[in-house]
Order: C-alpha cells, then structure tokens, then sequence
C-alpha cells in the first residue's frame, strides 16, 4: 500500500515538473529563466507573514 502511494505522489510531482518544448520555445524558456528577478514587494510582504498555523 505504502509502495502504491508513494509512486502515485511521485507520478502527481512529475506531472507539474516535466516540460517538453521545441527549440524555439526552450531558448524562450531558457531567457525568462535566466532573466534578472524583479523586486515583488507582495511577494516579500506574503513571505514575511507568520504562517496560521504557527
């Protein structure tokens, strides 16, 4: 059962993880990830939050 379970939360953790492109679209891919990260004030204000459940 344990097996069972675990293979099937692997198999959900590859579905999000997994992508297929061409080669246009991977170099376009590849841009936006190698781009500068921009400041997202609600983004560090949403992670300085305390968690509800601590």
């Amino acid at each position: 059962m344990l097996e069972t379970v675990c293979r099937e939360a692997e198999n959900v953790l590859l579905d999000q993880c997994f992508f297929s492109f061409n080669g246009t679209d991977f170099n376009a891919f590849m841009k936006i990830l190698d781009a500068p990260v921009k400041d997202n004030p609600a983004l560090y204000k949403l992670m300085k939050r305390k968690a509800p459940w601590e």
